[in-house]
């Protein structure tokens, strides 16, 4: 097991701001339409977020447990190895950095790129310039790196700087992350206190709806709009990945896993909420940009403006958070010499994990060129959930097998959270890979998402003897 080098920088609040930070970006604004659409009905649009939102708030109580008993930099990777060994473990972490987390940091600082673009007129190439050099990947699709490259341009840079302030410094990133979530809370604060008391919607939004989703199809609906909740809420794991260095981690993990996660559901309702007053659901459902809409509504014709202002401010922020502590799972793999073992070194100035943040933030930079970190972000909300499910299942095993360790922090309501936890993971990672294979077959996507999923994590494979072979090597010729 890797030991820790990196400093205790990082207290309560800017954890919290780190959990909040990471989950609260683009999907409050883009989210509520798409999922609208699928469902037909406000009444289970506010149930989907409800109980994603809940059962969101019961995987952070677990992972509390997991996180104040190994409060070790890595996260789940952490958790993995000391509960189903090295094999597991490295899959993970393989997947968190070649998709999981790198495509879901580059699709937020595109969209944070591209809102900016509202106010900044990037250039770009002609439509022919643009589709002169195409990529095409088997099973994902064709690839345009010259499309939009004035926005792209701008999310490299973002990421880049990021990555260097970052690089040197724990005490700079944290926080910027403290500002960044304030800032953010206050201009979501101020779309709710103005929709709400502008006086221009009606109550009749909540319930009323023309053509509400039924059987099956409601069904499909609502697992479809789960994975849009679920990757809205994702992020909140993010505080188990710095608990190296987090002060008093026994303490402070649980607190900000907890307080960040239910923050984030009442901001989520909220904003729903406010939404379906200024605007009905079919009108939900049918907004390119649901709070621009709504806004307009409420104040008027400079909604967009705002509105892309906001999402500045709101994606800017979850770049960071995300950026900061996902590639505390890879620097954990580097001291554990089970991936490139320069990632696990320690900047011997600035004291951080310098060589995995540039690694990330590189991978990141590809991925935003290459266009191709929607989709793949969306495959792994699947591969993320079958990570939750495994972490459940974990604190069983480790209350059998270490009955006597210490744990400043048990789960609430155990066994029966983390029990309801399972079941619901599995229920939802079964359903999505039998509605993704079901929308295959009948032509309504061109690749089973899910499954793809898996064969890039299993892509994992060969590296991961390759660095256990090395290994073995070293010990035999020491």
């Amino acid at each position: 097991m890797h030991q820790d080098s990196l400093q205790k920088k990082i207290g309560f609040w800017s954890a919290t701001s780190i959990a909040v930070g990471s989950i609260i970006g683009a999907g409050v604004f883009m989210k509520p339409s798409t999922m609208a659409a699928q469902l037909g009905s406000p009444i289970w649009l506010l149930v989907v977020w409800i109980v994603a939102g809940l059962f969101s708030l019961f995987g952070a109580l677990i992972f509390a447990e997991l996180g104040a008993m190994i409060p070790e930099t890595g996260g789940i990777y952490v958790y993995f190895r000391k509960i189903y060994g090295d094999f597991v473990a490295f899959l993970y972490g393989w997947a968190a950095f070649s998709v999981i987390n790198t495509a879901a940091v580059a699709a937020i600082s595109f969209v944070c790129a591209q809102y900016a673009d509202y106010f900044l007129h990037l250039p770009r190439f002609d439509a022919v310039i643009e589709q002169s050099m195409t990529c095409h990947i088997p099973f994902i699709g064709d690839l345009h790196p010259l499309e939009n490259f004035g926005v792209k341009s701008l999310a490299v840079f973002l990421v880049l700087i990021l990555t260097v302030l970052n690089y040197r410094s724990v005490k700079a990133g944290s926080s910027f992350q403290v500002v960044s979530t304030f800032l953010k809370m206050a201009v979501i604060g101020a779309l709710i206190i103005g929709i709400f008391f502008s006086g221009e919607g009606s109550l009749s939004h909540f319930v009323k709806a023309e053509h509400p989703k039924e059987g099956f199809g409601l069904i499909s609906g609502i697992i479809v709009a789960m994975t849009g909740a679920f990757y809205a809420y994702d992020g909140w794991i993010n505080v188990t990945f710095i608990a190296g260095e987090i002060k008093r981690p026994q303490k402070n993990i649980p607190r900000s896993l907890i307080l960040g996660t239910i923050a984030c559901i009442a901001i989520y309702v909220l904003v729903n909420q406010a939404y379906l007053y200024a605007l009905p659901v079919e009108r939900v459902a049918a907004s390119p940009l649901v709070a621009a809409d709504a806004i307009a509504v409420a104040f008027g014709s400079t909604g967009s403006a705002i509105v892309a202002a906001m999402i500045v401010i709101c994606t800017l922020g979850a770049v960071n958070g995300n950026m900061m502590a996902t590639c505390r799972i890879t620097y954990a793999m580097g001291q554990d010499k089970v991936f490139l073992p320069w990632t696990g070194t320690t900047h011997p100035r600035y004291r951080t994990p310098g060589n995995a943040l540039w690694l990330h933030g590189i991978w990141t930079s590809l991925f935003i060129i290459s266009g191709s970190f929607d989709m793949l972000a969306d495959m792994f909300v699947f591969i993320t959930w079958i990570a939750y499910l495994f972490g459940a299942v974990g604190v069983f095993l480790l209350r059998r097998r270490m009955p006597t360790a210490e744990r400043p922090y048990k789960t609430w309501g155990y066994p029966i959270v983390p029990f309801l936890f399972i079941l619901f993971s599995a229920f939802y990672v079964v359903t999505t890979l039998w509605n993704d294979i079901y929308n295959y077959i009948h032509h309504k996507q061109p690749v089973i998402n899910s499954v793809l999923g898996l064969a890039i994590t299993a892509l994992g494979l060969p590296l991961y003897f390759y660095y256990r072979r090395m290994e073995r090597k070293k010990q035999l010729s020491s």
